[in-house]
This record gives structure tokens, C-alpha cells and sequence, in this order.
């Protein structure tokens, strides 16, 4: 049987390759139904699902349209994890929020980080370290300490919202960290952010995190600037 999240994919491409066809009109729940071998039920529940998304709409007696503006953040990440197009413009502004959210968790952090985020921060550093000897690509554990470091705010709201800009990046991450050099400097980045924390220096610890930031920033808009990066997600 069809999962949910696949059939969530599946029939969103579906409906986007519809609309590209000139003349197409929207099948039916009915026409959905067959063409997947599921159930009208788990049709529905799959379209409120993208409802919710603001993926779709859904219109009394007229059919289901695709919305024109993807606004809802939970769409971005369900596009880039179901391994949909998002456009170079949405990758370029996922990675510029990441950035100003970031910056702000690691003052945050500064402040109220406790010893059990600290422990945390170290063991996910200690794993890094073991990839990278290992000639290991380390997206896991960058995304793990990234994330802890916001869970750091003791804001769980904050964190929430961030790990979304994670989901979305999570096809995107392992292309990155290919190279066993970008994986080498972004742990020692890594290992001084964590330091600065460790020392409460908040001024140091939103410096690094910037030029960190930076780099991961720059990587993207060169590559958007030379391809199109919506087919990876």
C-alpha cells in the first residue's frame, strides 16, 4: 500500500505536470483515486492535507487548483523533502532567514544555554571529529549541532521555526558536505563557535556564526548563479 508521505509527492507532481499541459483541466478525487489504486478516502485526506500546506485549494462544484504563491514555510520544507522543484529564489531566501535566525540563537544561547546543551554541543562535535577521520560527510551532525544550539534559547517556539529551514535543506545538506574539506573547516568553525559559547562571549560567538554563515551562503549563490538548483530539493 501507498504511504501517505509518497502519495502526498506523488500526487502534487502529478498535479503540477497537469497544469503545465495546455488545455488540461484538474482530475477528479474520482480519477485520482484509480490512477494511484487508493481509495477516494485517502485521496481526500491527502488533498486536506495540502490544503493545509496551501499547496492546493479546493473549490465547491469547480475542482482543485494549485495555489500560485507557495507562502506557507511547511510547504517550502514539504516540496525540498518530497524532492519537489523549489526555485533558485526560494533556496537563495531559505538560506538568508537560516542566517538572521541563527545569528540571533547564538546570542540567545549565550545567555541561556545550559550544561545539558553544552554536553549535547560536545557530543555531536566528538561525532564530527570521528567522520571526518573517517573521510565521513558530516551533514547529521552539522544540522545537530546548528539545531542545539538554537534549542540552546530555551525557546521551543524558536526551534520549531528553525528546524523547518533544516527539513527543507535536508536533500541539500549531503551535497554539500561531498567535499571532506568543506566537512573538515565547517567542524573547526564548528569547534571555535562552540568555544565562544562555552566562554558566554556573545559578541564573538555572532561573529563566527556570521562568517560561518557566510560561507555556507556564498556556496549556494554560486551555484544557483551557474545551475538550477530546484531539481535536487
Amino acid at each position: 500500500m501507498i504511504e501517505q508521505r509518497d502519495l502526498l509527492a506523488r500526487l502534487t507532481a502529478l498535479l503540477m505536470k497537469t497544469r503545465e499541459e495546455p488545455g488540461a483541466r484538474m482530475p477528479s478525487e474520482r480519477t485520482l483515486a484509480e490512477h494511484f489504486g487508493v481509495s477516494r478516502g485517502q485521496i481526500r485526506e491527502a488533498l486536506a492535507v495540502l490544503e493545509i500546506l496551501r499547496v492546493v485549494e479546493r473549490k465547491a462544484k469547480s475542482g482543485i487548483y494549485l495555489t500560485e504563491n507557495r507562502s506557507s514555510v511547511e510547504a517550502l520544507a514539504f516540496f525540498a523533502q518530497a524532492g519537489l522543484p523549489l526555485t533558485p529564489e526560494e533556496v537563495y531566501q531559505a538560506v538568508e532567514m537560516r542566517k538572521i535566525h541563527e545569528i540571533t540563537a547564538v546570542r540567545l544561547a549565550c545567555e541561556r544555554a545550559k550544561l545539558e546543551n553544552f554536553e549535547r554541543m560536545r557530543n555531536v562535535l566528538d561525532r564530527s571529529a570521528r567522520r571526518i577521520e573517517d573521510v565521513q560527510p558530516i551533514n547529521l551532525e552539522d544540522r545537530d549541532f546548528h539545531l542545539e544550539i538554537v534549542r540552546a534559547t530555551q525557546n521551543n517556539v524558536f526551534f520549531k521555526i528553525v528546524n523547518v529551514f533544516y527539513l527543507m535543506s535536508e536533500r541539500r545538506l549531503p551535497l554539500y558536505f561531498a567535499s571532506p574539506e568543506r566537512s573538515r573547516r565547517s567542524h573547526e568553525e564548528h569547534m571555535r563557535i562552540f568555544e565562544a559559547l562555552a566562554k558566554r562571549d556573545s559578541a564573538a560567538a555572532m561573529a563566527l556564526m556570521s562568517a560561518h554563515l557566510q560561507g555556507v551562503e556564498s556556496y549556494w549563490n554560486d551555484l544557483i548563479s551557474k545551475s538550477d538548483l530546484a531539481a535536487p530539493g
